[in-house]
Order: structure tokens, then C-alpha cells, then sequence
């Protein structure tokens, strides 16, 4: 039944459908149209009409991109019937007591399930903690669709490892693990994706271990980002700056180089929290992931407090004060504001009495007013400011220099705050208070 999947595929007798056209998932649909038949879904119709129009607001893909013959965009769920390959890229978030939230992947899983067909490789590339593809989305996709798992269709597993924003690391240019829950459908899938991954793929043992890869390549770098994070907050009440101790540092060859700053993005400020979780149930109490978690989770309330303390030691009045916000998405260049932290940094201003104006060529207005209550200002408005905050490093923003930022400070005198040390303090005159991470 399986036997001929992958040469159908390659002669495009078989096609591969996608399901979630997201940040994942439209980089992938449009990888695999190159090789194969692809059907792209998703449940939301304004985006599937923008993706027939050449539009993608994420800007993860060129409009050229999107029109090749080999690939379709539906809103339409029966459509995946007509696939034999099936990859599943929705997003896995948390909810707000920090728990892993597998509605959006077991609603995925209840869709394949209804249109899914005999003879069928389902793959996941959402992040999951170990045993969710096999314990969780396997039973759904069995009760809605009456097969059997192992005999009329088979499952893998493939992280994804996109990054936003990132022109350089393209998707096919980074290796792919991929697994299968037996030899045949591991040979399935890394024929499938080591068609489309020039950079090769990794074929893991096992789902669960493919799972396990994926979710910790993340808390690797939020532990990481978190003990840069303490450093800088040690280093700020000693006096000295954290870049250039960095700098020094990495002058050793062993030393790897993390730059402190704001952790958000649909992953690596909420990935720990699936194994913690997990790791819960299993009677293991985490020590340092969650303790790097609570670190990064709290820079924007620390981040904002030490912009009051700048605003004293210059002598302007924290309440009534105005600051400019540059930036509310999660990181520089793109419109993503998943997770962002930025909102934490305006919460404790306004606290504070400090009314916040906020800027982001990337952004969408409607979706930060929905998302974050915040209202965009544009960039002329920035103006007679007490505070310039330089949230995100959008290029736009790093193209301005020193004097159009300072230009909004009121009289050219303030405070200056640079979360993610990408100026030059010596840039700034004397009227100007400069404090970065």
C-alpha cells in the first residue's frame, strides 16, 4: 500500500498537502512545489485569498514565489483527501498559565482524520514534547477517520526550523531531521524532504527522539539568552557595559557569544514550557530551564524600570513623561507579534504614569490593538519626547543614527534606551542619557 508512495509522488501522481500556511508552513508549501504536487490549506479564507493574489503579510516569500503551477491554496478541508503525503505545520502556543495548548494541533489532527484516505503518510513539524505525535494526534486521526495507524496510514515526525526574518537561512538550507514511526515510513519521509533540503537530512531513531531534538534546540538558547540576561543585570550594577565585556570574552575560542535582550516568537520563549510540563507529569521537578524561563520572561518589566531610573538621573518627571517606543514586534524585521515582549515594557511605564507612543513599520495596527491594546503612532509623531526607547532593531531604525534619534528628544535632551546594545553610546551628546542592556 506504501510501496509506491514516494515514486508517486515524484512523478506527481501523488501530491503532498500543507496544512497551516503560516511563518512554517508556506515556506514548506512553496519548497515542495519546486519537486512535487502540493495542495496548500488553511481555515483561514482572507489568507488563502491573499496567497491567490501573491500576497503573503509575512513576508517570508516572494510574490513570484506563490505562482507556480505545481501548487494550489484552498480553504477547503475536503481538498486534503486528494493528498497522500500530508505535513502538519500549525502553531503549538501555551495558554496563560504557561501550559502547553494542543487544541490547534488535535484540531489539525480531527481535519486529517475526516478526509484522510488509505495508504497515507501523515507528518507533524509542529513543536511538541516527546510522545504527543504517537499519544496524542495518532488516536484522533484513528477516531475520525475509522483507520488504523501502522496499517491503513503512518505517521513521522519532522521539526521545523524556520526563522523568521532570516533571508540567509533559507529552508533549504538547513539540514532537516526527519523520522518515522518504522523503517518504511522513515524512507518515505527523508526521500520526501531530502528531495527539497539541499543541505541534507538527519534521520533520527525515533518520533519521540525527533521530538525531544527539536524542543530543546530552543531551551538551549533561551538558557543561554536568560545567563547573558543576568550578566547584564550584575554588570549594569557594577558599572560596566555587557557588550564590551562580551567582546572580550569572545576573543576565547570556546566561548559562544549570546547578546542579551527581549525573548519572544512563537518558540523559544514558549517551547520550554511543553518539556517542563511534561516533565511534570513524570514526577521531575526543572530546575534551570524554568529558572531561565522566569530570567527572560521578566527583562521587559526590567527593561522599563531602568528607563524611570534615567529619567531621574536626568531630572524629568517620571509621571506625564512621554516616551517613544520603537518596535513592538517579537524581533527586527518582521511583523510577527507573537509572544512579543515589548508589551511588558509599556505595561510597566504606564504604570508608572509615562505615556508610551509606540512605532512599527512592520506591524499591523488592527492586530496590535487586538492583540496588545497599543495604538501605532507614526514616525513624524515621535517628537518632544522625554524617552526614546529603541525596543526593536529594525534596519529602518538603525538607519536613522544618533541624530534624527536624539532630533526626538525634546530640545535634543533625554533618555535613551537601547535594548539590544545595536548603537553607540559615544554617537550621543552630553544632553543625552544612554543606558543598554
Amino acid at each position: 500500500m506504501f510501496t509506491g508512495l514516494l515514486s508517486g509522488l515524484r512523478k506527481r501522481n501523488e501530491s503532498i498537502a500543507v496544512i497551516g500556511l503560516g511563518y512554517v508552513g508556506l515556506p514548506l508549501a512553496i519548497a515542495f512545489a519546486k519537486k512535487f504536487q502540493v495542495i496548500g490549506y488553511d481555515n483561514n479564507e482572507t489568507r488563502i485569498k491573499d496567497l491567490g493574489g501573491a500576497i503573503d503579510y509575512t513576508g517570508e516569500v516572494e510574490s513570484s514565489e506563490l505562482k507556480n503551477e505545481n501548487l494550489v491554496f484552498t480553504s477547503d478541508p475536503s481538498d486534503i483527501s486528494r493528498a497522500r503525503f500530508i505535513t502538519v505545520t500549525v502553531p503549538t502556543p501555551v495558554d496563560k498559565y504557561k501550559r502547553p495548548d494542543l487544541r490547534p494541533i488535535l484540531s489539525a489532527s480531527v481535519t486529517v482524520g475526516k478526509y484522510i484516505k488509505r495508504g497515507s503518510v501523515v507528518v507533524f513539524e509542529s513543536t511538541v514534547y516527546p510522545g504527543v505525535t504517537q499519544e496524542e494526534c495518532v488516536g484522533v486521526i484513528e477516531k475520525e477517520s475509522g483507520l488504523k495507524c501502522g496499517v491503513d496510514f503512518k505517521v513521522g515526525y519532522s521539526p521545523e526550523r524556520i526563522n523568521p526574518g532570516d533571508k540567509e537561512h533559507k529552508i533549504d538550507q538547513i539540514k532537516k531531521v526527519v523520522s518515522g514511526q518504522d523503517e518504511q515510513t522513515l524512507g518515505i519521509v527523508s526521500g520526501v524532504y531530502g528531495d527539497i533540503i539541499s543541505a541534507g537530512v538527519h534521520m533520527a531513531p525515533s518520533i519521540k527522539v525527533a521530538e525531544a531534538a527539536k524542543v530543546i534546540e530552543n531551551i538551549q538558547r533561551d538558557i543561554n539568552i536568560a545567563l547573558v540576561n543576568e550578566f547584564s543585570m550584575i554588570f549594569n550594577l557594577m558599572g560596566i557595559k555587557t557588550s564590551e565585556v562580551l567582546d572580550a570574552a569572545d576573543t576565547k575560542w570556546n566561548f559562544i557569544k549570546y547578546s542579551p535582550g527581549l525573548v519572544g516568537g512563537h518558540c523559544i520563549g514558549v517551547d520550554p514550557y511543553y518539556l517542563t510540563a511534561k516533565a511534570g507529569e513524570l514526577g521531575y521537578d526543572p530546575q534551570i530551564i524554568l529558572s531561565g524561563r522566569r530570567i527572560n520572561d521578566g527583562m521587559g518589566k526590567y527593561v522599563a524600570q531602568q528607563a524611570i531610573k534615567q529619567l531621574i538621573n536626568c531630572g524629568k518627571a517620571v509621571k506625564g513623561a512621554r516616551a517613544g517606543v520603537l518596535g513592538l514586534t517579537f524581533k527586527e524585521n518582521v511583523p510577527d507579534l507573537r509572544n512579543s515582549r515589548v508589551p511588558d515594557i509599556l505595561d510597566e511605564l504606564n504604570s508608572y504614569g509615562v505615556q508610551t507612543l509606540v512605532h512599527d513599520p512592520f506591524c499591523d495596527p488592527q492586530e496590535s490593538r487586538t492583540k496588545y491594546r497599543v495604538n501605532l503612532y507614526e514616525i513624524d509623531e515621535m517628537k518632544d519626547l522625554d524617552m526614546v526607547i529603541l525596543a526593536v532593531a529594525h534596519d529602518e531604525y538603525m538607519q536613522m543614527g544618533s541624530e534624527k534619534l536624539s532630533a526626538m528628544l525634546n530640545d535634543g535632551k533625554g533618555v535613551v534606551v537601547d535594548v539590544k546594545s545595536a548603537l553607540d553610546a559615544s554617537d550621543f551628546g552630553d544632553g543625552v542619557f544612554y543606558w543598554s542592556l
